[in-house]
């Protein structure tokens, strides 16, 4: 048996680990307040169709979704109409948004980004309920772009939404989010976390995957962990997120611009019943939407 030094000896008692981090001091971390929001049946395909979203014009110049549509932290929508048959047939949900608080923050090895939100509990009652014993009250994603997704910078994770996926109407039910054109080794994907709360709090589970040419749930080896609490009904997700991993991880570092978007799901709901966010920025050290604070 190979036995320690005293001085890792002590530091491991410390620590708890060789590979133990320092989490940040969340109350020094600037807080961005973003809205999420029921999009109904609006895939990427609406987004670009001139005839159902005039903003299509605006994105083929290079604008972003943010930039036409958030007004002074709220979101100038016409919500009555995305909560219409025509753009949700099953039935939309009572609060179609609500805000999350987003921080970011990293060191020489770590990402960790932090949402904030309180979760409405009436998404269900107008979504069906594809599983019927839902194992997980709430669900929280990010979804960081690869440097070669068209247009991320302007539509987030829309660049994954198709007509075609599951529980879009008239879709195949096995069919899972993905990207046009998808290539992890050309930068193509976009690396995808989650957080899932488990039923009554209990059996917490999380993901480190990627979306390309489908959704997967595994593989990645860049999430250190995904922690989550529920006070009153407000939740804290924090995801530790190395800076480089495996195949479908994103390699980060400072001074890069990473397109992002952010899913909740509510209530027990599953597949596109979520709210979403459209696409921001983070900087890791530079300016963008959301700048992450060096620690």
């Amino acid at each position: 048996m190979k036995i320690l030094p005293l001085a890792v000896f002590g530091t491991l008692l410390v620590t708890g680990s060789p590979w133990a981090f320092a989490a940040p001091d969340w109350s020094k971390v600037p807080k961005r307040d973003i809205q999420v929001f029921h999009a109904g049946t609006t895939p990427i395909e609406w987004i670009m169709k001139k005839s159902d979203h005039s903003g299509r014009t605006g994105i083929n110049k290079g604008e972003s979704c943010v930039g036409c549509h958030e007004e002074k932290g709220g979101l100038n929508f016409d919500f009555k109409r995305l909560a219409g048959k025509d753009l949700e047939p099953v039935g939309a949900p009572k609060t179609m948004h609500f805000p999350v608080s987003v921080q970011a923050a990293y060191d020489k090895d770590h990402l960790y980004m932090r949402l904030t939100f309180k979760a409405p509990a009436d998404e269900a009652a107008a979504a069906p309920r594809e599983d019927k014993e839902p194992k997980h009250e709430v669900k929280a994603a990010i979804m960081l772009a690869g440097d070669k997704v068209p247009q991320a910078a302007q539509v987030g994770c829309w660049a994954t939404c198709h007509t075609d996926v599951r529980s879009m109407p008239g879709a195949d039910e096995k069919k899972k989010k993905y990207v046009t054109d998808a290539n992890v080794a050309g930068g193509v994907f976009y690396d995808y976390i989650q957080w899932k709360s488990g039923e009554g709090g209990k059996g917490s589970t999380q993901i480190d995957g990627h979306v390309a040419a489908e959704r997967v749930n595994k593989g990645g080896t860049a999430l250190v962990k995904a922690e989550g609490e529920n006070k009153g009904g407000v939740y804290t997700v924090t995801f530790t997120r190395k800076l480089s991993g495996g195949e479908g991880d994103l390699a980060l570092a400072e001074g890069q611009v990473i397109p992002f978007g952010v899913a909740i799901h509510t209530d027990k709901t599953v597949y596109r019943f979520h709210h979403v966010s459209l696409g921001y920025t983070m900087g890791l050290g530079v300016a963008g939407d959301i700048k992450a604070s060096k620690q």
